[in-house]
């Protein structure tokens, strides 16, 4: 009996051990992969796009045919391109009454979901406390790395 009982606690053993570690290894890379989905949104995005107009991170950090989509008139789709948007924020930043310390933006991040090359983030925007926007990022990586290449949004009421 007490032979049985060490033989199955052994097999548990050679069977759980390895599921554990692969676990843990799994979950691991998918915390890395996310952060590093996190640091590059916050990089070319959050940083780039909003709190320092900095068109040299947004050109590294989106796809060439990035664009913005949203809903016109009627239901039609209105797309807004990635070099309308750096020219905007070049435009911005050279105003002489530009006040990087005025354009503060929050952001948090409720969902980051990574599969294989493919990653979409919640973003949610927030400026002087209030929520202003919410919006869906979808990223592909790249050899050289994370790309962001479309955005829809939702802009919250004041």
């Amino acid at each position: 009996m007490y032979i049985k009982k060490a033989w199955i606690a052994v097999i548990a053993v050679v069977v759980i051990t390895p599921l554990v570690a692969f676990t843990k290894v799994h979950l691991d890379n998918e915390a890395a992969k996310k952060a590093e989905v996190k640091a590059h949104v916050l990089k070319s995005y959050v940083h780039g796009a909003f709190n320092e107009l900095n068109p040299e991170a947004m050109e590294k950090g989106f796809h060439k045919d990035f664009a913005i989509f949203s809903m016109g008139k009627e239901g039609k789709l209105r797309r807004y391109e990635i070099a309308d948007w750096v020219k905007g924020a070049k435009k911005r930043k050279s105003k002489a009454d530009f006040d990087p310390a005025k354009n503060k933006w929050e952001s948090k991040f409720p969902i980051i979901d990574v599969v294989g090359n493919t990653a979409v983030v919640k973003l949610e925007l927030y400026r002087k406390g209030k929520h202003v926007y919410t919006d869906f990022l979808s990223l592909y990586k790249y050899p050289e790395g994370w790309k962001i290449v479309a955005k829809v949004y939702h802009k919250h009421k004041k």
